[in-house]
């Protein structure tokens, strides 16, 4: 039996598809509701209430289980939900850890982020031999993922079979409220304001067919860079807008022009309730250029090729246009 933790998220869903059409047993948290996202093959997911800091659940979800993949997690830069996110990525990951050792879980697909391994340093290529360094440039989600990782190296040493994934940027259609999905969004309504930065970037749908070739793989103790290439943020919103058939971004945002927007946005959240469109952590990691390198996960796994990025790109715009016209 496989459990998913995080599996009404972006990610998580999609690797639930994943697992039923390759016909294997699946079980599910969820904590509220199950998303439409998933709702053509839910009545073949086994469904448990409960997440990852409700241990008296998440011990009832992993009975009879052998396999865990990890992807429960909170992504955010807001500073109001610093503490909720260092419970869940942390707290959660090390209940998830020790209920897999304790339940005789056979091994545990842990994901990770690329902003795990530290930003300390930018110039240069980073890859999993990359060693954390505190520093600015890291974020409280990059502190909060490392953090989480540094559970997961503890499993390992109490005898639990793992393997990392440290996915960059995922790109994917069907969550346009939530992370990447609302780069379509800014595209869509032709914001006309890019950034300078590079980062890397990948296909949800190739995240979740690396976590299963590990999970079924008899690799362990090892973590892997998830990233199809390194883009510079502009040539994803031109890219994007392209597909919409709308005005790619042509106003370039310097450094002391985000500095000074931040706070801009930092003020009006305040006084409306609302959050904040940018945020100070935001507004510097946009500018920063960073390279990662994919070769580890390709030598690992033959046979194994990523999406282009265009494609991704191609595929998200056209279920977006497709949703579009069905809401009239």
């Amino acid at each position: 039996m496989n459990l998913v933790t995080g599996g009404t998220g972006f990610l998580g869903s999609y690797l639930l598809r994943k697992l039923v059409n390759v016909g294997q047993p699946v079980r599910a948290l969820y904590r509220t509701a199950i998303p439409s996202q998933v709702a053509d093959i839910q009545d073949k997911i086994e469904w448990v209430q409960g997440d990852v800091l409700d241990v008296v659940a998440l011990e009832e979800a992993m009975q009879g289980v052998d396999k865990v993949y990890h992807c429960a997690g909170v992504v955010s830069f807001r500073p109001g939900e610093q503490e909720r996110m260092m419970k869940v990525n942390v707290e959660g990951t090390a209940n998830v850890v020790n209920l897999a050792i304790d339940t005789g879980v056979r091994k545990l697909v842990h994901v990770s982020s690329t902003a795990a391994l530290g930003r300390a340093r930018i110039d240069g290529v980073l890859d999993e031999s990359s060693e954390w360094k505190e520093g600015k440039n890291n974020s409280k989600y990059s502190v909060s993922k490392y953090l989480g990782e540094m559970e997961v190296w503890r499993g390992m040493a109490e005898g639990l079979d793992v393997a990392i994934v440290n996915p960059g940027i995922i790109l994917g259609a069907g969550y346009w409220d939530d992370g990447s999905g609302m780069l379509i969004k800014n595209a869509w309504k032709e914001f006309p304001y890019y950034t300078e930065g590079v980062n890397g970037f990948t296909d949800v749908r190739d995240v979740a067919e690396v976590m299963f070739r590990l999970m079924e793989s008899d690799i362990e103790g090892e973590r892997f860079v998830i990233t199809t290439d390194n883009w510079k943020y502009y040539d994803l919103f031109k890219e994007m807008a392209q597909q919409l058939g709308k005005k790619p971004p042509h106003k370039a945002v310097k450094p002391w022009m985000a500095e000074i927007v931040w706070r801009i946005e930092a003020i009006k959240s305040k006084l409306s309730g609302k959050k904040a469109l940018l945020t100070k952590e935001t507004a510097r990691t946009a500018q920063m250029k960073v390279y990662y390198s994919n070769e580890k996960i390709l030598k690992a796994l033959p046979g194994f090729s990523f999406t282009p990025l265009q494609t991704t790109i191609a595929d998200m715009c056209q279920v977006f246009l497709e949703q579009k016209q069905q809401q009239g």
